[in-house]
């Protein structure tokens, strides 16, 4: 059987040690790090292929039902 495509949303936040961070909302824990975009971008697929390894055929199809539905900013009073 062929692998398929499989496409998962990243957010990319700044580090303050100027690098960057990438965490995959679809994967709880999934996330990774890398110092420049292209580094981190790599570095997020990588995370990505070893954590679905990890899982179940079950555990894929319930995870992979996941959608991210959008990225707001909201203002508070802190």
């Amino acid at each position: 059987m062929g692998k398929k495509i499989l496409e998962f949303s990243v957010v990319i936040l700044e580090d303050e040690s100027g690098g960057y961070i990438a965490v995959v909302p679809e994967l709880p824990g999934c996330h990774t790090q890398g110092d420049s975009l292209d580094e981190v971008i790599k570095n997020a697929r990588e995370a990505i292929e070893l954590y679905l390894e990890t899982l179940s055929e079950e555990e894929k199809k319930e995870l992979l039902r996941r959608r991210v539905v959008g990225l707001q900013r909201v203002k508070t009073v802190a």
